[in-house]
């Protein structure tokens, strides 16, 4: 008896759990071979039972398949549905709440974290006109997280990436901008500071590119790279070719 599999075919296919769910696999253990099955039977709908009957060229055609999958770049979108309930992204990001703000930068920087991010970023929409719309008012992220784990994957994704983009820029621009003052006006530095600098040797100019170098590792979102989770798999697969093409 064949077992069938569905395979999704892009990212909007696979819901938010999911990526969780692997992830967790991914942090917890460094069994190659496990997390290729735990891959199948998370992202395919399958049980370990039904994974170990796969064939080992299937399993290998998988983890290409998943590779090439996790490489997309989703374009942000501003609306998404989750069943018949349709959520807007916060229209206007220059009204966001203090509320909304330490609830989003709490929880967007964890995958774990992801569907109570989603929650502050996207809220059902109360009212539209054409392009335009409003959303229900922020009451904190117990409303609606639970929900947002079925979110579609490329939403999240595209979504995160958007404020790491924002809040990379922000204080991109907050640091260049205070380095050109100090540098107009040494002054602002304190001399508590300023000595505290010239005994490390290390001047202002110095300290912000210093910042501006760790800022992408800070901030850098749980990415995947499919052929450093599961090199067996692609390893094996190229030896193989290698050896049929000798």
């Amino acid at each position: 008896m064949k077992t069938e599999i569905y395979v999704p075919t892009k990212l909007s296919e696979i819901p938010l759990q999911n990526y969780q769910k692997f992830m967790k696999v991914i942090n917890n253990s460094n069994d190659q071979e496990f997390i290729a099955e735990k891959t199948i039977e998370i992202f395919c709908g399958l049980n370990l039972k039904e994974v170990i009957k796969i064939k080992w060229s299937n399993v290998k055609d998988l983890a290409v398949h998943f590779n090439k999958l996790f490489q997309e770049k989703p374009k942000f979108q501003s609306t998404f549905k989750i069943q018949n309930m349709e959520f807007g992204f916060i229209p206007n990001l220059d009204e966001i709440t203090f509320g909304e703000y330490i609830d989003l930068e709490s929880n967007i920087t964890s995958v774990d974290n992801f569907h109570k991010a989603m929650a502050v970023m996207y809220r059902p929409i109360k009212t539209r006109v054409k392009d335009k719309y409003e959303i229900t008012q922020y009451t904190g992220t117990d409303e609606f997280s639970e929900l947002m784990k079925f979110a579609p994957l490329d939403v999240v994704m595209a979504a995160s990436v958007f404020f790491w983009n924002l809040g990379n820029d922000l204080v991109n621009n907050s640091l260049s901008y205070l380095e050109m003052e100090i540098a107009k006006n040494p002054k602002l530095m304190t001399s508590a500071n300023e000595r505290s600098l010239e005994s490390s040797g290390v001047g202002i100019t110095q300290s912000m590119q210093l910042l501006k170098e760790m800022l992408p590792n800070l901030m850098k979102l749980q990415g995947l790279d499919f052929e450093s989770v599961l090199p067996f798999l692609l390893m094996n697969d190229k030896k193989q070719k290698s050896n049929n093409a000798n």
